[in-house]
């Protein structure tokens, strides 16, 4: 009996004319090459066919028309119907509300977001109200949390340690060279979660993706960046799938240098007018972060500026419902980090604006509190620096409630990360000395939050303006409906930055912030004051973010820091043209 020829491997062929599928030439000898041998990453520089398609700035799925597939390749590629974007949006969004877990509904986003660009944004735009809650807190602080478990694809770009002395040319991977706004974090401090080190991508991601919803700005022109110095979370150090630097966090002199290498690096390959947004560092780097690169660089951080602007013009708005100035209250807050000390200084400066008295003076009307209690004069000298202005002369108070008992706040601001610390003594307290006690609970996520919706009406029995970071559904209390106001910072950042971008701004001054908090306020209407509301509902982002914007930009010029000139006639109709839009284009 004859012998069986051997069996061929199937990483073998016989013939390099073509390749393992028959038919192609295999040029470039990828099907030859053994797993051991460099072959190159050839693709395709002409966007049809598959390449199309899986490009998501171009991608449209089964929006591509008849045309549009005969002239690119696609024809048999995709099944033979043709939908309508908003066909499209509705099956999504469909789609999405069959799930129960908010985290898989992220990642459904996520994963739209990497296929088809325009849809996502579309589906953004329009659902506003429904997804913002999904791509940002409360859900994002989860999807950090398991960021490891649940990655597929790289957004954004990860810069460590392993890359000092070389940041720049690591920029110079990214292959979009017109960036317009980066979005950076460390992970030390994301949200109210703690130190995530690397996982913290998912903040930068989340906030661009509202920069380009809700402010307008080309996604192409925006960059999501880590930086990744090392964890001290010890969960994360010990998990074989934490996709960081298994390393304690560089500090000191260490951390300042890499920091300044990535500033410089940003300029260098960038220029002037690229904005760049920390988010999410811990407070002393924070601090230092932002007074050390404002006066060379255009920077802005959201969790003491954005958070100051926004939290700054619900104040403002609840004037309007209580007959009073800003003057007229004292202010304490829970939470003396980044969020509190930015808030309270800026409502100083406003304050000093409206009366003229100095800016020394009008912070003795706010009031702080630490996790050693009310922050007074005797307890200056061990302090850090930016707690330092607000040690005012008062008996220590080693409590929050001791603290209302004695302060006798009308407005009562909780930035301390921790859940439950408005407790029902302290809310009662607040009602018993304030016929309209105004209770902001900003800690995000809404775990963290320092009392709910339902307890701040409840134990107020109706009375309170209450507002929250994260969202809470509206609250029935004694026949009535009371509607809850989201002191989010996606009210403020989006605007600020189109404002910053379309004005040529080369730096960002705090008289932008108020600017920025005058004009929110303003998109308040009496409907909304009717309903308890001091911040006005999300489905007019986008014509609140371009009046935003305007006031900033106008604000820019009259500070003479803008660079884009002459100045446009008509500020607002200049920034809502200026805005990128979802709606699919059409391919030649």
């Amino acid at each position: 009996m004859g012998s069986t020829p051997a069996e061929v491997p199937c990483d073998v062929v016989s013939d390099n004319r073509s390749g393992l599928g028959g038919g192609i030439s295999d040029v470039y000898g990828e099907d030859l090459a053994t797993l051991d041998q460099l072959v190159t990453p050839w693709v395709s520089s002409v966007a049809s066919g598959y390449s199309l398609m899986r490009d998501p700035r171009y991608n449209k799925g089964l929006a591509f028309t008849d045309k549009e597939r005969d002239a690119h390749y696609l024809t048999g590629l995709l099944p033979p119907v043709v939908l309508s974007q908003e066909v499209q949006e509705r099956k999504l969004m469909h789609n999405l509300r069959q799930y129960t877990v908010p985290l898989q509904r992220y990642m459904a986003l996520m994963d739209l977001q990497e296929r088809n660009e325009r849809l996502f944004y579309k589906l953004l735009i329009d659902n506003v109200e429904e997804l913002l809650p999904v791509v940002y807190t409360p859900t994002v602080g989860e999807a950090c949390q398991k960021y490891g478990s649940i990655f597929r694809k790289p957004q954004g770009l990860y810069i460590s340690l392993k890359e000092k002395g070389r940041i720049l040319e690591v920029l110079k991977n990214w292959p979009q060279r017109g960036i317009q706004v980066i979005v950076v974090t460390d992970g030390e401090r994301i949200l109210g979660l703690g130190d995530l080190g690397c996982q913290g991508m998912g903040i930068p991601v989340g906030k661009l993706s509202l920069y380009t919803a809700l402010g307008g700005i080309r996604p192409s022109a925006c960059l999501p960046i880590t930086i990744d110095v090392g964890t001290n979370n010890e969960k994360l150090l010990n998990d074989e799938f934490y996709i960081g630097l298994k390393q304690r966090r560089a500090t000191g002199q260490e951390y300042a240098e890499f920091l300044h290498e990535f500033m410089c690096a940003v300029k260098q390959n960038y220029g002037e007018k690229v904005l760049v947004q920390f988010e999410d560092f811990a407070n002393h780097n924070a601090f230092d972060l932002l007074s050390k690169y404002s006066t060379s660089h255009l920077v802005f951080n959201d969790d003491i500026q954005g958070t100051a602007s926004v939290v700054l013009a619900g104040l403002i708005a609840a004037q309007k419902v209580l007959g009073k100035s800003l003057a007229d209250h004292t202010f304490l807050f829970l939470g003396a980090g980044e969020a509190g000390t930015g808030i309270a200084e800026l409502i100083a400066l406003k304050i000093s604006k409206e009366t003229g008295a100095p800016i020394d003076e009008t912070r003795k009307k706010i009031w702080l509190v630490d996790s050693k209690g009310l922050i007074v004069s005797s307890r200056k000298e061990s302090l850090q620096h930016f707690k330092q202005p607000w040690a005012h002369e008062h008996e220590p108070v080693k409590n929050l409630i001791g603290a209302v008992n004695a302060i006798k706040p009308t407005v009562l601001i909780g930035t301390s990360g921790v859940g439950q610390t408005f407790t029902q003594e302290v809310v009662e307290a607040m009602a018993t000395n304030n016929e309209t006690p105004l209770i902001l609970a900003l800690s995000n996520p809404t775990s963290q939050a320092e009392c709910t919706a339902e307890q701040a009406y409840t134990w107020t029995k109706g009375r309170a303006i209450f507002g929250s970071g994260s969202p809470f559904d509206p609250v029935e209390y004694d026949g009535k409906t009371y509607f809850p106001g989201q002191a989010n910072n996606c009210y403020i950042f989006p605007g600020l930055g189109l404002g910053l971008i379309m004005s040529g701004a080369i730096r960002v001054r705090d008289d932008m912030l108020l600017a920025a908090s005058e004009a929110l306020a303003a998109q308040v209407t009496e409907e909304n004051f009717a309903n308890g509301l001091i911040y006005p509902p999300f489905s007019n982002i986008r014509e609140i973010s371009a009046n935003i914007a305007a006031s900033v930009a106008a604000k820019t010029y009259e500070l003479g820091l803008a660079s884009n000139l002459p100045r446009p006639k008509d500020l607002v109709k200049f920034a809502e043209s200026c805005m990128y839009s979802p709606v699919y284009r059409n391919y030649r």
